[in-house]
């Protein structure tokens, strides 16, 4: 029977040994840390690693994230100058940088955040219209980071990045939206038609001026050439005929006739001078008067003997 007791007694005190022991040892993973408080108050932030706590004293109160987080909110109905409800889905990037902060600042700090982002994206979009919200999002994130980082900077936290998803604009304003833009780019598509025309007969009337202009300095290389040709053909005639002159005088010369041959020759030689078309008026040589005196005084001599 004592047996019996000893082992509860044992069993008993080994698992109050565990609970204590469960309490006094605490790991904390990487990137995360741990507040804790001793008697109700805040005692000391707990680093990733294993720590060891005073039993019964000291409790953790919350583990936080240190990393980077994402939260998106659900889309928000927004009012613009111009008196047109939008639907606008943002996304907050922020992190943790005062663990102590984020725990005893505020209750629930992604619930602040979603607040202070509802409340700030209001005043920005109320003071723009539909145009200017839909084309100024550079504008409005940095806006709602601005207000954001100092509002939540005594919390403990650090806002990176503000993102608006989308900017829906009501179905009438978007339908109408959509017709605006339809006849826009039909305007242009003429337009680019027009211009295209336009370009197209500019440089099919150029192209008609060029081949005017090569195929003229064509003509006037072809002509001057033609004009050298006929030039070079005339020196050539002339050269020629020049050459027969003083052929025929050198055999003339060399064979030295009698003023009656010559004076036949001039004879021979008038009706073939005489038998062109255009020579309705043709001089006589000078020295036909010698030769025909040749002539006679040839038959002269004939009828002495």
């Amino acid at each position: 029977m004592e047996l019996v007791v000893l082992g509860v007694v044992l069993i008993v005190a080994l698992a109050v040994l565990l609970l204590v022991l469960r309490g006094t040892l605490v790991i904390v993973n990487q990137a995360n840390t741990a507040i804790v408080e001793r008697l109700g108050r805040y005692s000391r932030t707990l680093t990733p690693g294993l720590s060891v706590l005073v039993p019964i004293f000291d409790r953790v109160r919350t583990r936080v994230d240190m990393r980077e987080q994402v939260a998106s909110f659900p889309p928000q109905p927004v009012i613009t100058e111009d008196n047109l409800v939008v639907s606008i889905d943002t996304v907050i990037y922020f992190q943790v940088t005062d663990p102590k902060a984020a725990t005893y600042e505020i209750a629930n700090y992604l619930t602040g955040i979603e607040q202070l982002t509802v409340t700030t994206l209001r005043n920005v979009i109320g003071s723009m219209d539909l145009e200017e919200a839909l084309t100024s999002r550079d504008s409005i994130n940095g806006q709602l980071r601005g207000v954001l980082d100092d509002a939540t900077g005594k919390w403990g936290i650090r806002v990176n990045r503000v993102e608006l998803k989308a900017i829906d604009p009501p179905p009438s304003v978007q339908d109408s939206m959509e017709k605006q833009l339809k006849a826009e780019r039909e305007r242009r598509a003429v337009i680019l038609t027009a211009e295209g025309q336009k370009q197209s007969a500019i440089l099919i009337a150029e192209g008609a001026k060029q081949a005017a202009i090569l195929t003229a300095e064509g003509e006037a290389q072809a002509a001057v050439l033609r004009a050298e040709a006929d030039a070079k053909a005339q020196a050539l005639r002339a050269e020629g005929e020049a050459a027969a002159v003083g052929t025929v005088y050198t055999a003339l010369h060399d064979a030295n006739p009698s003023s009656a041959a010559l004076a036949d020759r001039y004879l021979s030689a008038l009706p073939e001078i005489a038998a062109g078309e255009g020579n309705k008026v043709w001089v006589i040589p000078g020295e036909l008067t010698s030769a025909l005196a040749g002539i006679r005084d040839a038959f002269g001599n004939r009828g002495g003997h």
